[in-house]
């Protein structure tokens, strides 16, 4: 049986609410929960959920209408909706435990709930992201940020950047690494023999020939020619005013945008509350729910874990693909090998 590490995140947030809520729901992963089980067990009875939470032993099986825990103690008491600076370290940890887990084989992937960056940080703990953190944490070198939903796979060739230095940041090796990952991971992870890949321009009309433009003549282009010499099903640069309609995605496994607020509006609008976050050239299976802690609906009923679940479903996927082909989690990711490889 896959097992996944779920890591609940910002303890006053919504994240303790939609874990417990697993406990009405049949899953297609053994799940175990990395978090202060005293907190689980206190949202279960506020929320009215029914079922047991019990200290996770790998030696035993998993039982009907139970939650497993792997304990992480708390460093203060919470109360929902309350941000406190103490917990902030309870909150690494549990992401570290579960880390360490993927890397040992313990776990064959993890899924994390959503965390409060600036609480975070507020504790003294430099702390830009999960993205990054697990990256260092692996020692992953590159990584690539993935939006799936509504039948879309949207990357990010950058990510959190104000707009004005997204020009300066895409270069050829950059987006040559990242295409390469995105291939090798949708073929690993997603057990697609030839992964298809549209890459949006930059600029409007893909630089109209260099007119509104010429990051597509000089960066894009080279970087998509060279792949496809290689064998890659790349096409681009691709308008994204166009690139994004329903004739035009049927021809690609996944779409590579250039930046946040090229792709991920799209994705928002097709399938907002259902979507997830995907983690790409780490050396373990990484998902994650694409909301924030909802703070203002902690601690009721009114937190919707759809989200989770489809970040459970999709690490389940991967790592049974993983397994499958009989490459192990925990090695390095060959992000430079090409598709005849």
């Amino acid at each position: 049986m896959i097992t996944l590490a779920l890591t609940p995140g910002e303890p006053a947030g919504i994240g303790p609410d939609i874990a417990v809520k697993l406990l009405a729901r049949r899953l297609p992963a053994r799940i175990v929960v990395v978090a202060d089980i005293d907190l689980l067990a206190q949202r279960a009875r506020a929320l009215g959920i029914p079922g047991q939470l019990a200290p996770w032993a790998s030696a035993l099986e998993p039982r009907a209408d139970t939650l497993e825990v792997l304990h992480v103690p708390l460093r203060a008491a919470v109360t929902p909706g309350k941000l406190d600076v103490r917990n902030s370290a309870y909150v690494i940890e549990t992401l570290e435990r579960a880390a360490d887990g993927c890397l040992a084989g313990t776990f064959n992937g993890m899924v994390t709930g959503p965390v409060h960056k600036g609480i975070i940080n507020a504790a003294g703990i430099a702390f830009t992201g999960h993205t990054e953190m697990l990256a260092e944490r692996t020692r992953t070198a590159r990584v690539v940020m993935m939006l799936c939903g509504g039948g879309l796979r949207i990357a990010l060739a950058t990510t959190h950047l104000a707009l004005r230095d997204v020009p300066g940041q895409l270069d050829a090796a950059s987006l040559e690494q990242t295409l390469r990952i995105l291939v090798h991971d949708l073929a690993w992870r997603y057990a697609l023999e030839r992964p298809r890949i549209g890459v949006a321009g930059l600029n409007p009309h893909a630089g109209e020939s260099g007119y509104l433009g010429r990051e597509e003549i000089e960066i894009i282009v080279p970087v998509v020619e060279r792949l496809k010499s290689e064998g890659y099903a790349i096409e681009g640069p691709l308008p994204a005013d166009t690139l994004f309609i329903p004739a035009r995605l049927r021809r690609f496994d996944a779409v590579l945008a250039m930046y946040h607020d090229q792709g991920l509006p799209v994705l928002k609008y097709a399938s907002f509350g259902h979507g997830i976050n995907v983690t790409l050239g780490l050396p373990i299976v990484r998902t994650s729910v694409d909301h924030g802690t909802a703070l203002d609906v902690a601690g009721s009923l009114a937190a919707d874990e759809s989200s989770l679940i489809e970040a459970i479903a999709a690490a389940a996927v991967m790592a049974q693909n993983a397994r499958a082909a009989g490459r192990p989690l925990g090695a390095p990711s060959p992000s430079a090998r090409s598709p005849r490889g």
